[in-house]
């Protein structure tokens, strides 16, 4: 059910009468926010509907806090049917694999799930049972086989955790839906990752309010911002992020906040998560080749 559904009557270009609407419901863990331009309160509410259950699906499809979920189903050594949403998100989840040398990896899940159990219990993880956890990783280890449709973990005990990338992918489409249905003036939120459509009427763009306080005016585009100000612990009076460095399975401990924008926010969001780890802001064919900027704040 959509909460929190309102409207202000502006006027368009070309005379046209949009109205504003904006609509927020809980998935994947967080709050999803719709801010869309239509002409009516029907089109509005049957595009914001749509668009909040593509969303609502695609958690139950990518979500490894679900122990149902398509993601949390797949086991080492035998290989499990695919759906579309799944090969599309590991297919641009190993393209940022190799773009970051490793920096940004899905295949963690052993340790990511290592570490929320030792954040739960007050206490670090051993260094044998982060080697283990470690050991089970490597994006290298997953088997995707587009033309069967079917993915392989390669290695036992290997689990997904696809966290770094698969809010992005749903703002990406819910803003889809939105457009198909008519709603093409629209920004998705999901968290920190934005999926940013046509500009408000009588605007170039929307405004974004970035790292380091800077504000953009964005359209078509994705944008993400990654850090560990909001999410964070502490053990031992020592602050821990919730990022984890793929390349050594521990979280950040140095403060970094970054934003990227780039053409679809499933890109952002890998990246920025890359970015976070690294501190390189990868100038390479990858990043042209999908128009991304990248502010640093270190």
């Amino acid at each position: 059910m959509i909460i929190g559904l309102a409207a202000l009557l502006l006027s368009a270009a070309r005379g046209e009468e949009l109205r504003r609407f904006e609509a927020v419901e809980q998935h994947m863990g967080t709050l999803v926010s719709m801010r869309v331009y239509a002409a009516n309160s029907v089109l509005a509410q049957r595009a914001l509907e749509k668009a909040f259950t593509r969303v609502r699906d695609l958690d139950n499809l990518l979500s490894d806090y679900k122990p149902d979920s398509e993601v949390s189903r797949l086991a080492a050594g035998k290989a499990a049917p695919a759906s579309a949403d799944l090969l599309a998100v590991l297919r641009l989840a190993g393209e940022v694999w190799k773009e970051t040398e490793g920096a940004f990896d899905v295949s963690i899940g052993a340790v990511t799930h290592l570490w929320r159990a030792s954040r739960a219990a007050g206490r670090l993880p051993d260094d044998e049972e982060l080697r283990a956890a470690l050991g089970r990783s490597g994006y290298q280890h997953v088997r995707v086989n587009a033309g069967k449709r079917t993915v392989l973990l390669g290695k036992d005990g290997m689990k997904l955790d696809l966290g770094g990338i698969a809010k992005g992918y749903a703002a990406d489409a819910a803003l889809d839906v939105l457009r198909a249905s008519g709603v093409r003036r629209a920004l998705v939120a999901v968290s920190g990752d934005l999926a940013i459509g046509d500009p408000p009427p009588g605007r170039e763009g929307w405004q974004v309010e970035i790292a380091g306080g800077r504000v953009l005016e964005l359209k078509n585009c994705g944008v993400s911002t990654s850090g560990d100000e909001e999410q964070h612990w502490e053990i031992g009076g020592k602050r821990y992020s919730h990022i984890v460095d793929a390349r050594t399975g521990k979280p950040l401990e140095a403060s970094r906040e970054v934003t990227v924008v780039t053409e679809r926010s499933a890109i952002s969001d890998a990246l920025a998560t890359a970015i976070c780890v690294t501190g390189i802001t990868y100038e390479s064919a990858f990043t042209r080749r999908h128009r991304t900027r990248v502010y640093l704040v270190p």
